[in-house]
């Protein structure tokens, strides 16, 4: 059997890849809810959020990598549904998740920075669950490298980039779950998550081999750079935000 293949049923391949990204929102999703009746939130606004944002995150993510790969899938249309061969872009996904969560919280009169706080940190976790599927597809790894925890793709030992991301985002849900007590402000933990998910992609994306890219530049990269300095801006006009109501709430009394 194949690698990439986890088990067979009724002669259909069920893939790691899948596998992995399904057990990623199943578990996301449990602890969103457990942290949501802990923190007095209406936990069924968790169900509706990953009923939208999971379907739209993953077709944000498809739609995404195929439009930095249209050279590829332009002529091979019929692919482009074909995910479970790999090809998410997270980038894409996190842009459709959150706004899909965005306009159900909108819809649902809630408050989405709170929300996001509170579920951010699971994103965090489904991260570095599911990208053990790019390891059972032989994708997302990095150049050749000596180092004692290289992998072996196609008869090369090269950095296991994949692992570098995992480890770093389970980090992550751990840090982030931590702060989400402690947050100044609501939107901190959001904050938060994507400045340091941005700053370790940017320097993990520059050892891989298979980066979608803009013109000569590491999409990535790009993307990266652009998200950390925006949510530096962000913190800081929430915060300043924030003091701004203690302040006049202050002066009324």
């Amino acid at each position: 059997m194949r690698r990439e293949i986890a088990f067979t049923i009724f002669g259909l391949e069920i893939r790691w890849y899948g596998v992995l990204i399904a057990v990623a929102i199943l578990l996301a999703g449990l602890i969103s809810y457990k942290k949501a009746k802990v923190n007095n939130i209406n936990e069924e606004i968790v169900f509706d959020i990953i009923l939208w944002s999971v379907p739209a995150g993953i077709i944000g993510a498809r739609l995404y990598y195929v439009i930095f790969q249209w050279d590829y899938y332009g002529n091979n249309l019929s692919e482009i549904f074909m995910i479970r061969n790999g090809g998410l872009a997270i980038h894409g996904g996190l842009i459709f998740g959150i706004l899909a969560g965005y306009l159900v919280c909108k819809a649902k009169k809630v408050d989405f920075l709170n929300l996001a706080d509170l579920v951010v940190p699971q994103i965090a976790l489904a991260q570095a669950i599911g990208r053990w599927g790019n390891y059972f597809n032989g994708e997302a790894h990095g150049g050749p490298t000596n180092l004692p925890w290289a992998i072996e793709v196609n008869g090369q030992m090269v950095h296991p980039t994949f692992l570098y991301e995992s480890i770093w985002c389970l980090i992550l849900f751990f840090f982030l779950s931590y702060m989400f007590k402690r947050k100044r402000v609501d939107g901190q933990v959001v904050c938060l998550y994507g400045f340091l998910y941005s700053l370790e992609r940017f320097f993990v994306e520059g050892l891989r081999t298979d980066s979608l890219m803009i013109g000569r530049l590491r999409q990535a990269q790009v993307f990266s750079v652009l998200i950390m300095i925006s949510c530096v801006i962000i913190y800081f006009v929430l915060l300043n935000r924030s003091k701004l109501i203690d302040k006049n709430g202050k002066e009324e009394k």
